[in-house]
Protein backbone atom coordinates (compact mmCIF):
# COMPACT_ATOMS: atom_id res chain seq x y z
CA UNK A 1 0.00 0.00 0.00
CA UNK A 2 1.59 3.22 -0.64
CA UNK A 3 1.48 6.24 1.60
CA UNK A 4 -1.23 8.45 1.96
CA UNK A 5 -0.12 11.82 1.91
CA UNK A 6 -2.08 15.11 1.82
CA UNK A 7 -0.94 18.52 0.81
CA UNK A 8 -2.54 21.94 1.70
CA UNK A 9 -1.86 23.71 -1.02
CA UNK A 10 -1.21 27.68 -0.27
CA UNK A 11 -4.79 29.23 -0.90
CA UNK A 12 -5.78 26.19 -3.04
CA UNK A 13 -6.94 22.43 -3.17
CA UNK A 14 -5.65 19.26 -1.02
CA UNK A 15 -3.26 17.36 -3.09
CA UNK A 16 -4.16 14.08 -1.96
CA UNK A 17 -1.83 11.45 -3.06
CA UNK A 18 -1.67 7.35 -2.22
CA UNK A 19 -5.09 6.79 -1.97
CA UNK A 20 -7.48 5.18 -5.10
CA UNK A 21 -10.95 6.09 -4.49
CA UNK A 22 -12.84 8.89 -1.81
CA UNK A 23 -16.15 7.89 -0.59
CA UNK A 24 -19.28 9.84 0.75
CA UNK A 25 -20.54 8.58 4.36
CA UNK A 26 -23.32 9.51 5.61
CA UNK A 27 -24.12 10.08 9.40
CA UNK A 28 -27.13 8.02 10.20
CA UNK A 29 -29.22 8.96 13.36
CA UNK A 30 -30.71 6.34 15.93
CA UNK A 31 -34.39 6.52 16.79
CA UNK A 32 -33.63 8.86 19.28
CA UNK A 33 -32.17 11.45 16.23
CA UNK A 34 -28.54 11.25 17.27
CA UNK A 35 -25.59 10.80 15.49
CA UNK A 36 -25.27 6.64 15.88
CA UNK A 37 -23.78 4.87 12.83
CA UNK A 38 -22.39 5.48 9.26
CA UNK A 39 -23.69 4.68 5.58
CA UNK A 40 -21.18 4.43 2.72
CA UNK A 41 -22.60 5.88 -0.67
CA UNK A 42 -21.30 6.82 -3.89
CA UNK A 43 -17.06 6.20 -4.46
CA UNK A 44 -14.90 8.77 -6.25
CA UNK A 45 -11.93 7.49 -8.13
CA UNK A 46 -8.66 8.89 -7.19
CA UNK A 47 -5.12 9.11 -8.69
CA UNK A 48 -3.11 7.07 -6.81
CA UNK A 49 0.08 9.45 -8.29
CA UNK A 50 -1.84 12.45 -7.30
CA UNK A 51 -5.47 14.25 -6.84
CA UNK A 52 -6.48 17.75 -6.37
CA UNK A 53 -9.41 18.02 -4.09
CA UNK A 54 -11.61 20.97 -3.10
CA UNK A 55 -11.02 22.86 -0.05
CA UNK A 56 -13.13 26.10 -1.07
CA UNK A 57 -16.41 24.78 -1.53
CA UNK A 58 -16.89 26.30 -4.41
CA UNK A 59 -16.23 24.02 -6.98
CA UNK A 60 -18.39 22.94 -9.44
CA UNK A 61 -17.07 19.54 -10.46
CA UNK A 62 -16.63 18.29 -6.34
CA UNK A 63 -14.89 16.74 -4.72
CA UNK A 64 -12.24 17.45 -7.36
CA UNK A 65 -10.91 20.83 -7.64
CA UNK A 66 -11.87 23.43 -10.77
CA UNK A 67 -10.16 26.44 -9.87
CA UNK A 68 -12.84 28.00 -8.59
CA UNK A 69 -10.81 28.69 -5.46
CA UNK A 70 -8.85 31.38 -7.66
CA UNK A 71 -11.91 33.50 -8.72
CA UNK A 72 -13.70 33.28 -5.05
CA UNK A 73 -11.33 35.18 -3.09
CA UNK A 74 -10.77 32.20 -1.00
CA UNK A 75 -8.61 32.44 2.18
CA UNK A 76 -7.05 29.37 2.60
CA UNK A 77 -4.42 30.44 5.52
CA UNK A 78 -4.68 27.79 7.79
CA UNK A 79 -4.22 28.51 11.46
CA UNK A 80 -4.88 25.82 13.39
CA UNK A 81 -2.39 25.32 16.25
CA UNK A 82 0.61 22.29 15.31
CA UNK A 83 0.51 21.31 19.10
CA UNK A 84 -0.20 17.37 19.00
CA UNK A 85 -2.80 15.76 20.36
CA UNK A 86 -2.30 15.20 24.13
CA UNK A 87 -0.90 19.09 23.93
CA UNK A 88 -4.15 19.83 23.41
CA UNK A 89 -6.64 17.75 25.40
CA UNK A 90 -8.08 17.94 28.66
CA UNK A 91 -8.22 15.17 30.87
CA UNK A 92 -11.48 13.89 32.76
CA UNK A 93 -11.13 10.83 35.27
CA UNK A 94 -13.93 8.70 36.14
CA UNK A 95 -14.35 6.13 38.34
CA UNK A 96 -13.29 3.02 35.88
CA UNK A 97 -12.45 4.96 32.73
CA UNK A 98 -10.83 8.57 31.94
CA UNK A 99 -11.57 10.79 28.78
CA UNK A 100 -8.99 12.47 26.98
CA UNK A 101 -10.70 15.58 24.90
CA UNK A 102 -9.37 18.22 22.45
CA UNK A 103 -11.83 20.36 22.05
CA UNK A 104 -10.59 22.67 19.10
CA UNK A 105 -10.59 19.70 16.65
CA UNK A 106 -14.84 18.96 16.77
CA UNK A 107 -16.45 18.47 13.63
CA UNK A 108 -20.05 18.60 15.12
CA UNK A 109 -20.70 15.20 13.75
CA UNK A 110 -21.95 14.90 17.75
CA UNK A 111 -21.68 10.75 18.02
CA UNK A 112 -20.84 11.77 21.45
CA UNK A 113 -24.39 12.78 22.53
CA UNK A 114 -25.80 9.34 22.58
CA UNK A 115 -26.78 7.88 25.91
CA UNK A 116 -26.48 10.87 27.65
CA UNK A 117 -23.05 12.49 26.35
CA UNK A 118 -20.04 10.87 26.58
CA UNK A 119 -18.67 13.45 29.36
CA UNK A 120 -21.52 11.85 31.62
CA UNK A 121 -21.37 8.39 30.56
CA UNK A 122 -17.53 8.49 32.02
CA UNK A 123 -18.17 9.72 35.18
CA UNK A 124 -20.33 5.64 35.90
CA UNK A 125 -18.88 2.88 36.82
CA UNK A 126 -20.83 -0.09 34.96
CA UNK A 127 -19.71 -1.67 32.32
CA UNK A 128 -22.65 -0.47 29.34
CA UNK A 129 -21.41 2.92 30.09
CA UNK A 130 -18.04 2.65 29.82
CA UNK A 131 -18.83 0.79 26.28
CA UNK A 132 -21.07 3.31 25.17
CA UNK A 133 -18.40 5.61 25.90
CA UNK A 134 -15.71 3.75 23.82
CA UNK A 135 -18.22 3.40 21.10
CA UNK A 136 -18.50 7.32 20.95
CA UNK A 137 -14.93 8.42 21.09
CA UNK A 138 -13.95 5.69 18.02
CA UNK A 139 -17.34 6.54 15.87
CA UNK A 140 -15.49 11.05 16.14
CA UNK A 141 -14.50 11.24 13.20
CA UNK A 142 -12.28 14.22 14.26
CA UNK A 143 -10.82 12.14 16.77
CA UNK A 144 -11.13 14.35 19.20
CA UNK A 145 -12.60 12.28 22.35
CA UNK A 146 -10.20 9.06 23.53
CA UNK A 147 -11.18 6.42 26.01
CA UNK A 148 -8.68 5.39 28.97
CA UNK A 149 -8.77 2.59 31.50
CA UNK A 150 -7.67 4.14 34.90
CA UNK A 151 -5.89 1.06 35.96
CA UNK A 152 -3.74 0.33 33.59
CA UNK A 153 -3.71 4.25 32.03
CA UNK A 154 -3.90 2.34 28.20
CA UNK A 155 -6.11 3.44 25.55
CA UNK A 156 -9.03 1.45 25.10
CA UNK A 157 -10.88 2.84 22.62
CA UNK A 158 -9.35 1.63 19.46
CA UNK A 159 -7.68 4.00 16.42
CA UNK A 160 -8.25 3.26 13.01
CA UNK A 161 -5.34 1.57 11.56
CA UNK A 162 -6.42 1.11 7.49
CA UNK A 163 -6.16 4.26 5.61
CA UNK A 164 -9.30 5.80 3.79
CA UNK A 165 -10.64 8.91 2.87
CA UNK A 166 -14.68 10.05 3.45
CA UNK A 167 -16.66 13.09 2.29
CA UNK A 168 -18.58 13.33 5.26
CA UNK A 169 -22.29 13.84 5.18
CA UNK A 170 -25.09 14.64 7.67
CA UNK A 171 -28.40 14.18 6.51
CA UNK A 172 -30.07 15.39 9.76
CA UNK A 173 -28.64 19.39 10.06
CA UNK A 174 -29.59 19.17 5.75
CA UNK A 175 -25.27 19.65 5.40
CA UNK A 176 -22.68 18.31 3.63
CA UNK A 177 -19.52 17.79 6.39
CA UNK A 178 -15.42 17.58 6.32
CA UNK A 179 -13.52 15.21 5.10
CA UNK A 180 -12.60 12.63 7.26
CA UNK A 181 -8.93 11.01 6.55
CA UNK A 182 -8.14 8.04 7.81
CA UNK A 183 -4.79 6.35 9.18
CA UNK A 184 -2.81 9.19 6.80
CA UNK A 185 0.91 8.93 6.63
CA UNK A 186 1.90 12.73 6.11
CA UNK A 187 -0.10 16.18 6.37
CA UNK A 188 2.17 18.42 4.68
CA UNK A 189 1.49 22.55 3.89
CA UNK A 190 2.68 23.98 0.84
CA UNK A 191 5.58 26.34 2.16
CA UNK A 192 5.15 25.86 5.60
CA UNK A 193 5.48 22.94 8.45
CA UNK A 194 3.79 19.63 8.17
CA UNK A 195 1.09 18.90 11.63
CA UNK A 196 0.96 16.18 13.05
CA UNK A 197 -0.43 13.03 12.05
CA UNK A 198 -3.61 12.04 14.36
CA UNK A 199 -5.37 8.05 13.54
CA UNK A 200 -7.91 10.36 12.53
CA UNK A 201 -8.48 14.00 10.89
CA UNK A 202 -11.41 15.87 9.67
CA UNK A 203 -10.58 18.28 7.23
CA UNK A 204 -12.21 21.67 6.10
CA UNK A 205 -13.92 21.08 2.30
CA UNK A 206 -16.52 24.06 3.03
CA UNK A 207 -13.90 26.42 3.22
CA UNK A 208 -15.20 28.66 6.26
CA UNK A 209 -13.47 27.31 8.86
CA UNK A 210 -11.82 29.21 11.02
CA UNK A 211 -9.43 26.45 12.70
CA UNK A 212 -7.89 25.87 8.50
CA UNK A 213 -6.58 22.98 7.26
CA UNK A 214 -9.43 20.89 10.08
CA UNK A 215 -12.98 20.95 10.28
CA UNK A 216 -14.66 23.23 13.25
CA UNK A 217 -18.49 22.39 12.29
CA UNK A 218 -18.90 25.76 10.70
CA UNK A 219 -20.71 24.17 7.51
CA UNK A 220 -23.47 23.18 10.15
CA UNK A 221 -23.91 26.74 10.88
CA UNK A 222 -23.77 27.76 7.11
CA UNK A 223 -25.78 24.94 5.95
CA UNK A 224 -22.97 24.22 3.45
CA UNK A 225 -24.12 21.09 0.98
CA UNK A 226 -21.47 19.75 -1.72
CA UNK A 227 -24.43 18.62 -4.06
CA UNK A 228 -22.84 15.20 -4.42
Amino acid sequence: MKALKITVLANGPYRVAGARQITQLFIQPNAQGLSWSYREGKAFPLQEEGSLLCRCGHSANKPYCDGSHQTTGFDGRVEATRADYFQQAQLQEGPVAALSDAEKLCAFARFCDAGGQIWNLVEQEDAASVALAVREAEYCPAGRLKVWDIQSQKQISKEPDTQALYLLEDPKLHCSAALWVKAADALDVEGDKPYPVRERMTLCRCGASANKPFCDGSHASIKWQDGL
